[in-house]
Formats: C-alpha cells, structure tokens, sequence
C-alpha cells in the first residue's frame, strides 16, 4: 500500500490507473480503523482493480463543542489495518492540504439533512458533503464505500452523488456490529465500562420496535413510544431521539410497512450513540 499526502499525487495515481483500463474504489474514514471500516475496504477490493482509502478527520462537519481535538486517532495502526484489508492507496491529507484557505463553498443536501442527526448537529451535514464531494472530484469516476451505521449520511451522500452527476456509484454496506449488538463506532472508545454495558439498550429498542412492526402493528407513534421507554428504562442512557421514518426520504411515516427504516439516538456518558434498521416482514 502507498500512503498519499497530496491531492496532486493521488489524482495522478489514480488517474494513471483509470488510464490504463482498472476501476477505482473509494473509502472515505476519518480513521481509527475497526471492523466496520475495514469491512468496506474488503468489499471494495473484492469489486475493484485499486481501493483507496481515505483518513481525513474533518473538521468542517464539527461545531465549536464537540470533539475534533479529542477525536480518536492511530494513523500507524490504520495504515497497516488498511494494507492488510487489501487498500492499494491511503490518502492521508493534513487539514491545509484540503482547507489551503478559509472555504466559501459548502454543499448542502437540504431536506435529507435537515432532521434527526441534522436537528441534533446542525453544522455537520454540509461539512460532510462538502468535504465528500471533494474528494469525489479528487478521486474521479469511482465506487465509493459508506457504512449503513450512518444511514441518514449514506442517504444525503446518494442524493448529493445524484443531483450533483458525480461519476460516482454510491455503495451502501451493512453494519458491523459486537456480539451484543452494539454498533462498531470510533466513538465507542469513549464508553467507560459500565456504559459499555449499558449501550446495546439502543440496539435492543430497535429490534423491539422492528419485531412489533413484523408482528403487525402499523402505528409509528406507538413503536416511537415502545423503543423509547426502553432506552429511557436503562440509567445510564440519555435518549436523544427514536423515529419511524421512510426508507428513501427519511420522513416520518404515517402507516409502518416494510419499507421503513427505525433510527435512533442516545448519549451515554460523553459517548453520543447512533443505530437503525431495516424493518422486514
């Protein structure tokens, strides 16, 4: 595997590589690498001539409060995660290669963002489809990779792809996730033991809410209330939100069916949790 640094050297490597007839894929992280990252460096190795993967912790999608100098870091350990999860390339640009100067221009995916994790962060989304967008235009005609876990940001990244004509084929990957259901995230570090434990609760209100839909209940605000006094029973959990929405617009629903998706939100301690599935009859 090659470690990139510059824009510049990365298009012209992976512009050589489309030149000579090999398909690109496209990783976007902001590293600390585990399982589930790595899971969509093997799918897009498996499908793809060169993968490349990217680290770039960006501060765009953060506001003033919250963690980017606290965020996680390991860039010798994601290097030699990446290499052995088959990456060709890891681009890992410092914040001035991206940002040389203070950006004027966001992008912004305006009903897809605006609730949910858009209403809990208002800053974040146009930081992430901005900074995607960018290395969309860096990397070129590609695939590129995103975990199911952040479903509201793989929907916004499709739409933005679309509405924007990037050359770029949007994959979506299932969620990695521990033995008790708890999703893989960075910030699953910041969980202290006892909060550890507790935090599958988020994952546990979505099943319930899933098996109450399987078993015929069409009322969203009943499974909203259902999954909610479940989070709300565990102390160590503070719930942010619980929603049945629609799959494709992230609306809320008005009759539940099997195109709906449940999401759902929760702090414990200083670590803020996200989660959703599919409901299948």
């Amino acid at each position: 595997m090659e470690l990139v640094k510059t824009i510049a050297e990365l298009r012209g490597a992976v512009d050589d590589h489309r030149r000579a007839g090999r398909s690109i894929g496209l990783v976007p992280t902001m590293g600390f690498l585990h399982r589930g990252h790595l899971s969509l460096v093997v799918a897009s190795a498996s499908a793809n001539d060169i993968t490349v993967t990217t680290i770039f912790v960006n501060p765009l999608q953060f506001a003033p409060d919250e963690d980017l100098d606290a965020y996680p870091r390991d860039p010798e350990g994601d290097a030699e995660k990446a290499a052995a999860a088959g990456s060709d390339y890891l681009f890992l640009p410092e914040p001035a290669e991206m940002y040389p100067e203070e950006s004027l221009t966001t992008v912004t995916v305006a009903a897809l963002s605006a609730g949910y994790e858009g209403e809990s962060r208002p800053t974040h989304f146009a930081g992430v489809s901005t900074v995607v967008a960018k290395l969309f235009n860096i990397v070129g005609p590609c695939r590129a990779y995103f975990g199911e876990k952040d479903y509201q940001q793989l929907m916004i990244v499709r739409r933005m792809a679309r509405d924007l004509d990037f050359r770029v084929e949007v994959i979506g990957c299932p969620t990695c996730r521990e033995a008790d259901g708890l999703a893989l995230s960075s910030r699953n570090k910041y969980l202290r033991d006892p909060e550890r434990s507790a935090a599958p609760v988020l994952h546990r209100a979505l099943e319930a809410g899933a098996h109450a839909i399987r078993g015929g209940e069409a009322d969203p605000a009943k499974v909203r209330n259902l999954m909610a006094q479940m989070v709300r029973e565990e102390p160590l959990a503070r719930l942010d939100y619980v929603d049945v929405v629609d799959s494709r617009t992230l609306e809320p629903v008005a009759v539940c069916d099997e195109s709906n998706r449940l999401i759902g939100a929760a702090y414990f301690g200083r670590a803020r949790l996200i989660d959703n599935m599919a409901v299948r009859r």
